[in-house]
């Protein structure tokens, strides 16, 4: 989670002006009270009105609350903001905690799962063995994954990987996002049915 609270650090300093005060704005939205401080009923409270459950979890408020007092200030919010923005909210689908560094996501639902759906496990969990997913699952850690998505798109024909890359430059609105393949359809087949992933 520290590396997390960087790159929050690293990208709240060069948020525009308007973009902070958005940010104090929202989390005084959230600070019902007025205490200064967000507690877990007002967290899940406004995450729920506006629309956004994913977010309520209590392990993701558990590592946000980093000094463990209970509540959230400013600081601790802004990495949810973070999160949310960044696609980084995910969930161990196996012991339901929050993945703040490593995982493992199956190569097969990433690349090929018209749905959107991932599947994603923890460390603890995929070394233990510990989950129920397909027989033929291929699993990769989230970096070598992310370095085998520039590679599809690499090989991908040029007026695709240009499609693909155009669509890609809208959706990124912070620095460290997710990399999908939304769009590529070359190749995605074959990925599937080898072990792509291996980094040894």
């Amino acid at each position: 989670m520290e590396e997390i609270r960087r790159a929050v650090v690293a990208y709240y300093e060069h948020l525009p002006e308007n973009n902070k005060k958005l940010a104090r704005k929202t989390f005084n939205a959230m600070d019902k009270n007025g205490d200064g401080k967000i507690s877990l009923r007002e967290y899940v409270d406004y995450l729920k009105k506006n629309k956004a459950a994913d977010f309520t979890h209590q392990s993701l408020f558990t590592v946000l609350d980093e000094d463990g007092n209970g509540s959230l200030d400013f600081e601790e919010a802004i990495v949810l903001y973070y999160i949310m923005q960044s696609g980084r909210a995910i969930i161990c689908q196996s012991c339901k905690t929050f993945l703040a560094g490593a995982y493992f996501s199956c190569s097969q639902c990433f690349f090929n799962d018209d749905s959107g759906s991932t599947y994603e496990i923890c460390c603890a969990c995929y070394g233990g063995k510990n989950y129920t997913h397909h027989g033929d699952a291929i699993f990769c850690d989230n970096y070598t994954l992310l370095r085998q998505s520039r590679s599809v798109i690499q090989e991908a024909p040029i007026k695709k990987r240009r499609k693909v890359l155009k669509i890609h430059k809208k959706r990124l609105l912070v620095a460290e996002i997710t990399v999908g393949l939304a769009g590529i359809t070359v190749g995605a087949a074959d990925l599937a049915s080898k072990s792509f992933c291996s980094i040894m």
